[in-house]
């Protein structure tokens, strides 16, 4: 995260990208962390860059590494309509977290509030219990921040981002 991607937003907004700032830097090991809205958008990530360059590129043309925030937010909206339905199906409730281990990593979904989502891909040798306890408290600061208003403000301000890159 730049200083200029927090440039001309709101004190709440800056506060969400500070704590996913410090999600980043204070636990090892995570490729990529994406903040989703119930509606499969991303709000904010760990690579601003990589969104934009994700949105301006062909189609035909790949846009980076897999694991990128742009990617992770796909995987992390698909996982969590995926969990939700089953928990629907099998009357059990809301989702609090999904973990995918895989030989080469790990993804983490997290639900923070009306439907919002923390993902999180990390890499083989990450601690996944110090990855899920720092997701948690992510998610006890975020919550109560993440309003209609600020996914508002999130949502353009990443489309602002997107076209000021697309010059």
């Amino acid at each position: 995260m730049t200083a200029s991607s927090t440039f001309g937003l709101s004190s709440e907004a800056r506060n969400l990208h500070w704590l996913l700032t410090n999600l980043v830097e204070e636990v090892p090991g995570l490729l990529s962390v994406a903040v989703v809205s119930s509606d499969g958008l991303l709000l904010i990530s760990s690579d601003p860059g990589r969104n934009a360059e994700a949105r301006t590129a062909p189609v035909d043309r790949p846009t980076g590494p897999k694991g990128s925030a742009a990617d992770l937010a796909t995987v992390v909206s698909g996982i969590g309509s995926l969990t939700l339905g089953a928990a629907k199906l099998m009357d059990g409730g809301g989702v609090k977290q999904t973990m995918v281990a895989m030989d080469e990593g790990s993804l983490f979904v997290m639900s923070i509030s009306d439907g919002s989502l923390l993902g999180v891909h990390g890499s083989p040798d990450c601690d996944m219990s110090v990855v899920a306890y720092h997701m948690a408290l992510f998610v006890g600061r975020a919550g109560h921040v993440l309003t209609p208003e600020l996914r508002s403000e999130l949502r353009k301000s990443l489309e602002t981002e997107s076209t000021g890159s697309a010059r």
